[in-house]
Formats: C-alpha cells, structure tokens, sequence
C-alpha cells in the first residue's frame, strides 16, 4: 500500500479532464441518430478502520484519503481529537485503511444505523441528533455580495457535472471565494471528501461557507454542523426535517440560489444585504444545473 504523507494545503478544484473519472459511452438520440457522451465512472471504496472494515462507498474514485476521513468524521465514528496516524490507499484492492493511535467506537455505531435520503445510499450511524444536540456554532456572517460572487465563481468553474453530468458538487468558501470544490455521485460523498481534507490540513470551520448542488436534507444539515460551519447554501431546495434541524442548532440555511434568487429559512440574523440587485445577472442558461425546474 501507499502511504498518504501530508502536503500543503491545496485548492482542489474539479478535473473534468481526468481519464478516470469519466468513460465515453455509445447510444442514440429521440431521433435516432447514434451518439457519444460522457457518463462518470462509479467504482466501489473499501474502507477500513484500524483492522475493521466498515462500508463499501460508491464513488468516481478521486481523493479516497479526504473521503475516507471525512465519512469517519462525519459518521462520528472518529473524533476531532483522535490521533490518525496514517492514511494508506491500494489503488489496485480500491481499499482505503485510516489507522489510530487508539482504539474507537466505532463496534457502537456499526449496530445503529439509519438510511438517509442522500443518493448512493448514504447512512448515518448512531443517534441522528447526537452530533448535533449539544452543538454551539460560531457566530458569523453572510453578505449577499459574498453568496453572488460565490455562486457566480461557482457556476462558470470547468466542473465534471458540466461534462457528464449526474453528478453532485460541494465547495468550501470563506467569503466569496471558493476552496475546495468537490464532486461524487452522491452529495454524502462529495462532502465527506470535504471534512477530510479540512481535518488533513487543519482548517478552520468558523469563518467558512457550504455550498451544495444538492437538497437541503437532515443528513446535509447534520454533515454541516458535525464539520463547525456555520452556513450552509444550495441551489437545490429544502426538506422539511432539514429546516427543523437548521433552526434548531442555529445553523443559516439558504437555497433556491440561483441568479439573482434565494430564499433563506433558518439564521436569518447572519444575512447582510449590501449587493445591489442592480447589478446582478441571472444565470446564464449554459451554466444552469440539474434541480433549475425543481428541488433534486
């Protein structure tokens, strides 16, 4: 196996170029003519924790180390605090091993789990609220300028949902700019691979911004809050469970962000309207994404 050594932070962006993480299928159109188009690859992840295996994850197969660290954390199967000694990957076995100083808890969880509504059959393990009962995020600010430059930024960056497509994306910003920008075939995933590299790479959550293509789901919210961020934004719509849990915690929800559009339902008190509407586009028609007709 390879062993992951530690780099200097990155800004990850998607690699639509990447041979892959995407494969060339043939078909016909609704007139009959023959087509090719790009589809994205899916390819099973083992991953074990110490010697015990825990899942099997779907995924395109990029930053399995950050994806591996991020479903422990997120899954509060690995804490904060715990020391990972290595991370080590087999491109080969498509199996991904993190490794502790001590032993976790993981035997608890293991017997408790519950299917979320995230595609690719997410899961979370434990009590759905454990993470989130006793949490106390930081105070912070959303300036509509941020959340246009931001989502504009977003929008026109090379990204593998613009070339295949079915595909979800999340991207870490601080103010209005980009950090991290993440894509899998389940939003869970995407994520994930997003708590992973802030806890590689020691990343401070209290300033930052969550943006997702996908719905704004109770499993979202919970993968939000466990990561200390204390806004989360989609372009995708609301679950009813979601905004609960949102305005329980006192996490700022905002979606329906599209154009000069958005509609918040939880934190309110963080939005700062300074961006003049004047001034800002809709979105352009090539950039417009799965959920523009809906809340997918």
């Amino acid at each position: 196996m390879m062993k992951i050594d530690k780099a200097p932070v990155p800004l990850i962006v998607p690699n639509p170029d990447d041979p892959r993480l995407t494969q060339s299928v043939s078909g016909t159109d609704q007139t009959g003519a023959r087509v090719e188009i790009k589809v994205p690859m899916e390819r099973p992840l083992t991953l074990y924790l110490n010697a015990q295996e825990i899942v099997t994850m779907m995924t395109i197969g990029d930053y399995p180390e950050y994806l591996a660290l991020g479903y422990l954390l997120n899954q509060n199967m690995l804490k904060y605090n715990d020391a990972v000694t290595e991370v080590e990957y087999d491109d080969d076995l498509q199996v991904v091993v993190v490794r502790t100083e001590h032993h976790t808890n993981f035997e608890a969880k293991l017997k408790k789990r519950t299917q979320t509504s995230g595609c690719a059959q997410g899961t979370a393990f434990g009590d759905l609220l454990e993470a989130v009962e006793s949490v106390a995020l930081p105070k912070a600010e959303l300036r509509t300028s941020w959340l246009y430059q931001m989502t504009q930024t977003i929008n026109t960056m090379p990204s593998l949902y613009l070339e295949a497509g079915a595909i979800h994306g999340c991207v870490l910003c601080k103010e209005g700019t980009p950090l991290c920008y993440t894509e899998d075939v389940g939003r869970h995933n995407a994520v994930d691979k997003i708590a992973g590299w802030m806890y590689r790479h020691g990343v401070d959550a209290s300033d930052k911004i969550l943006y997702t293509t996908g719905r704004l789901t109770s499993e979202m919210v919970i993968k939000t809050v466990r990561m200390g961020i204390p806004i989360l934004v989609s372009r995708s719509g609301f679950t009813a469970w979601g905004v609960d849990l949102a305005r329980q915690v006192g996490l700022t929800l905002v979606g329906r962000t599209r154009g000069k559009r958005f509609i918040v339902l939880a934190g309110e008190e963080r939005i700062v309207y300074d961006q003049n509407l004047a001034y800002v586009e809709e979105e352009s028609a090539k950039h417009k994404r799965k959920g523009e007709g809906g809340d997918d």
